[in-house]
């Protein structure tokens, strides 16, 4: 493959896992037992990412386990709390009714931050950035059958359960649901903080806050800084999540959404820590939740109050849109919680769906469109990027059927 990179990357191998992660013995990965095949040089490509979000953080991590050396510049600190994927929680599921290529694709994911919860808290025992709370999914009754079809085909487990076993969630009138027990929730915030602490304590990645790009050559693998500096490199990897495009000039539509943040009351706060994470709910099933656990607040939504924005930093039109979550009604007497925190996220999606990384330039590739899923498969879209820097198969890319 003809990729106009000045330097071979090297291919690299996990001995005894095809996973491109592993568990060995040894501090922050470091022993993993990595290795390049005979003749090829160990010393890899000099990898620049814009970005400190989950996108940057777990790609910078996959090139560094490659054989890459990376820079990492993010125009605030690392990780950055006002980026997309800075948030207490995310949902991890696989269950895509109707579509079982598109649900085993999904399923790899339960295995991937497995994977990357062993490595990021390999120091840290008794830590956990994944809880296997299980993913409740509210239904119509007849899409059941259907539901059951595509997890068995697929290979995930599966089973059928009564809304009424979780008093505490507002169901759509009439429906059914299923629960996916190898799913669940990701802490996300925790996750990022570990991810940057891992690069932090690997020789081959250097970390630069405080470092705004305001262009990217794709060309010359070269992105100009706010302060007038150029930091250049062998490949330049743009994942700044919504504010990606505009550094490669790429078409998309920027979405934002409305989340409310909720503590229970004290008399149900252990029930709320054994609830999954659930999607589907309220009157009209566009509403979604995940749980209070591990010391986390309650967080609802509502794909009702999704709105497509034309920038990201504009005010909001105040249109009560944390009323409507708390109105979707998602939880029981919802009154009876308090309201701790509402946030505005935003994301952006492409035409034709795809959400991985794409090329922009003979040394550059950028994850313009992540969708709202983009932190459930950001390990994905590392993998397939870092893949291609090394001239293998790509992975199935990730695309907007993975929601």
């Amino acid at each position: 493959m003809s990729t106009g990179i000045r330097q071979r990357s090297a291919a690299v191998a996990v001995d005894g896992a095809p996973s491109p992660l592993s568990r060995e013995s040894g501090h922050l990965g470091r022993s993993l037992h990595v290795k390049a095949p005979a003749g090829v040089r160990r010393d890899g490509l000099r990898v620049v990412v814009v970005g400190g979000g989950i996108s940057g953080l777990l790609t910078s991590i996959r090139c560094v386990l490659a054989g890459h050396r990376v820079v990492l510049l993010e125009r605030g600190p690392v990780p950055h709390p006002g980026a997309t994927s800075f948030d207490q929680h995310r949902a991890l599921r696989a269950l895509v009714v109707g579509d079982r290529a598109a649900t085993r694709r999904a399923a790899e994911l339960h295995r991937r931050w497995r994977e990357l919860d062993a490595l990021l808290c390999d120091h840290l025992p008794g830590a956990g950035l994944y809880w296997r709370v299980g993913v409740l999914q509210a239904l119509p009754p007849g899409l059941i059958p259907a539901a059951v079809a595509t997890a068995s085909a697929a290979g995930v487990p599966l089973r059928i359960v009564h809304p009424s076993a979780y008093p505490l969630i507002g169901f759509p009138r009439g429906s059914g649901a299923v629960f996916e027990p190898h799913a669940g929730t990701l802490l996300a915030d925790r996750v990022l903080h570990a991810a940057a602490r891992w690069l932090r304590h690997h020789p081959d990645a250097e970390l630069r806050p405080g470092r705004e790009a305001v262009a990217v050559d794709p060309d010359q693998a070269k992105v100009h800084l706010a302060d007038g500096t150029t930091v250049p490199g062998d490949v330049v990897l743009v994942a700044a999540g919504p504010w990606t495009a505009a550094l490669v000039d790429r078409p998309v539509a920027l979405h934002r959404q409305t989340m409310v943040y909720l503590r229970p009351p004290a008399a149900l706060a252990h029930a709320w820590a054994a609830t999954p994470t659930a999607g589907g709910l309220g009157a009209d099933g566009r509403a979604w939740l995940l749980p209070s656990v591990a010391g986390t607040l309650l967080k609802v939504s509502t794909d009702a109050v999704r709105r497509e924005v034309t920038t990201l930093s504009g005010p909001d039109d105040d249109a009560g849109w944390a009323a409507r979550v708390l109105a979707a009604g998602v939880v029981s007497d919802v009154d009876g919680y308090d309201v701790v925190r509402v946030k505005h996220c935003h994301y952006a999606t492409a035409e034709g769906g795809d959400t991985g990384f794409v090329r922009v330039g003979p040394a550059a590739w950028a994850r313009p469109a992540s969708g709202p899923d983009g932190f459930r498969t950001a390990p994905q879209a590392a993998d397939a990027v870092v893949a291609e820097l090394a001239g293998e198969a790509l992975v199935p890319s990730i695309r907007k059927d993975l929601r």
